[in-house]
């Protein structure tokens, strides 16, 4: 969520417990530098900018309560709702998910409650092949498309079916300490320049990737878990066209399947691609059939 006004820099810890209480996550352990304060939580990350507050959690946490909160304290601070993106991959267990999660339209209408009406309104996609189990949910509001922006690219994941090997480094059993995991597993050459601890980042600037291509990340991360399959959304303040050019990827050993687009409505673009390991790879009548279906649910 991108806000306007005053800034975050003052939000002590009681004002976050605030937020991430109806999420029902805590704060663990935190780093900051003069950029970004970051927050490993009990079910995730949490990172605060001057003007900017990310929030990622998982399983069965209801992230969308705390937005209430959020809008409580922004206000206090005079800050006021410039832009929100809320995106999410399919649920493993959605038997499992409580209110507001039971489904996209169920988030959706929350969001919206909220965001809606918004100067350039809202707009909901997922994104995925008709025959692909996981989906990429994308809801995406902004209050107005002139806004001076740096070109930032944000970049999430999801990898299934992991190397075995490659996963058991995760096992307490097989490493001595969260640091020793972070060595072994390979994660502390994703970026170098970054301390890492858990889920959490402490950056070393505002752009996080820009010595490092698109590719390249992709190819570190995949040599850390050698998933079956994965798939990738990448996100930015430009136009599809120019989006496409950025994000078109040829990886090693995988075989690309589904490939979307959607236009925000902010000037921005989201690109999602699946790709699966060669041998692995689906049959070509579901590798071109690709599609959004804003009625679907999961």
């Amino acid at each position: 969520m991108t806000l306007k006004g005053w800034a975050f820099d003052l939000c002590q810890k009681p004002q976050l417990d605030e937020i991430l209480g109806p999420a029902e996550c805590t704060i663990v352990e935190s780093l900051s530098n003069d950029h970004v304060d970051s927050y490993v939580l009990s079910e995730s990350s949490l990172f605060v900018y001057p003007y900017k507050i990310i929030i990622k959690t998982c399983g069965t946490t209801k992230l969308l309560l705390s937005i209430p909160a959020i809008l409580k304290l922004a206000d206090t601070i005079s800050l006021n709702v410039r832009s929100v993106r809320y995106t999410r991959g399919s649920f493993i267990f959605p038997g499992a998910q409580s209110y507001p999660h039971r489904s996209f339209s169920e988030e959706v209408a929350i969001l919206d409650g909220y965001f809606g009406k918004l100067g350039l309104g809202s707009k909901a996609y997922i994104m995925g092949g008709l025959d692909e189990p996981q989906k990429w949910h994308v809801y995406s509001a902004s209050a107005d498309s002139a806004l001076i922006r740096d070109l930032v690219h944000t970049i999430e994941m999801c990898m299934t079916g992991l190397d075995r090997e490659k996963a058991s480094v995760f096992y307490k059993t097989q490493s001595s300490s969260a640091a020793a995991m972070t060595d072994d597993s390979g994660i502390r050459k994703i970026l170098p320049a970054s301390n890492i601890f858990m889920q959490a980042l402490k950056l070393q600037g505002y752009d996080l990737i820009k010595d490092v291509s698109l590719g390249q990340l992709v190819d570190r991360v995949l040599a850390c878990f050698q998933p079956r399959e994965f798939s990738i959304a990448v996100h930015a303040d430009v136009a599809g066209e120019r989006l496409e050019r950025i994000c078109s990827l040829d990886v090693k050993g995988y075989c690309r399947g589904g490939r979307s687009h959607g236009e925000l409505g902010t000037g921005g673009s989201v690109i999602y691609q699946k790709f699966v390991r060669s041998g692995n790879a689906e049959s070509p009548r579901s590798i071109l059939r690709y599609c959004w279906k804003e009625e679907e649910d999961y």
